[in-house]
């Protein structure tokens, strides 16, 4: 069987390299998928049995406040040329990966798959929320008209060897990261957005795809499917950990001008967990701050946004 991966280069596409070695990945250096022509003639090319779509444009809360525009309208266009293509080359099945920003700002918790619709994003990042709901919305709509089997994902926030590590427009524990390094490196102090009290849930990369490839022949359903860790954890904790692996004993400051985001986003896993992934299968966010500090620091300076 053939598995294509769109956003092959990124963090998810490399963990499905080390677990899916004879997969197909294809990056932005191979295809524009913002273009019509570049998702057919990657069909073309490949003809894929399976795709798992993880291609975006992604980044953190500042990249998301200041590109809105960009990021709606990109992610709309990757999204939909994908999976037409795919309706088009009829490919027997693709998994397409969300986020646990398509939840609705004030939602019930833990976040369960039905809430996704009930009321808007938060504020922060509305326009790269919608995209990722259009793309639900999208999946649904093919397979409703067309019978196409498209299912949707949603993970929590992600981390793992290979992520961004820029300092504008990658995420929460990258940019912990990079800055701990640096400023233990300089022997400097480290000044990191907000007060440390928002909560958040994390899941290492290698874990999301070994995931969607159970949900790749275990799941049928029209509905998405949370996928994440449920173990919560405040920015302030993370920084501590990230903190303690590298070493770093200097000053931690918290710039409260900045914007926390939303304050807590707990998910309910139990439908995938029902499929038969187990809950101690999840990677430790000990374990794996640690596999990911060490990739870090074997590979700095030449890693994503440096």
């Amino acid at each position: 069987m053939k598995t294509l991966v769109t956003g092959g280069s990124g963090m998810i596409g490399h963990a499905f390299r080390s677990i899916l070695p004879d997969g197909i990945y294809v990056s932005s250096k191979d295809y524009d998928l913002r273009k019509p022509e570049d998702a057919l003639k990657m069909y073309k090319d490949h003809k894929p049995d399976r795709v798992v779509h993880l291609a975006a444009k992604v980044g953190g809360v500042a990249a998301n406040s200041n590109y809105l525009a960009d990021f709606y309208t990109e992610n709309v266009q990757i999204n939909t040329n994908v999976l037409h293509g795919a309706f088009i080359n009829e490919v027997p099945k693709v998994a397409s990966i969300l986020s646990t920003c398509v939840y609705p700002d004030k939602a019930s918790y833990p976040l369960t798959e039905s809430q996704i619709h009930n009321g808007p994003p938060h504020y922060s990042n509305y326009a790269y929320a919608h995209a990722k709901r259009m793309l639900d919305i999208q999946s649904q709509a093919y397979r409703d008209q067309y019978g196409c089997n498209f299912i949707t994902v949603v993970p929590n926030n992600l981390y793992g060897p290979h992520d961004n590590f820029h300092l504008e427009d990658s995420h929460l524990i990258p940019a912990i990261i990079r800055k701990i390094y640096e400023a233990k490196q300089n022997d400097d102090s480290v000044t990191l957005w907000g007060d440390g009290s928002p909560l958040r849930e994390f899941t290492y990369s290698e874990d999301l795809a070994k995931i969607i490839l159970m949900l790749l022949g275990e799941y049928e359903g029209r509905h998405p499917i949370n996928a994440g860790n449920t173990a919560e954890y405040s920015v302030k904790e993370v920084a501590l950990m990230i903190a303690d692996i590298l070493q770093y004993t200097g000053n931690i400051n918290w710039d409260t001008t900045k914007p926390l985001g939303q304050f807590r986003k707990p998910s309910d896993n139990s439908k995938v967990v029902s499929l038969g992934w187990k809950t101690s299968d999840y990677t430790s966010l000990r374990n794996g701050l640690e596999a990911t500090c060490a990739w870090f620091v074997e590979q700095y300076p030449q890693v994503r946004g440096v």
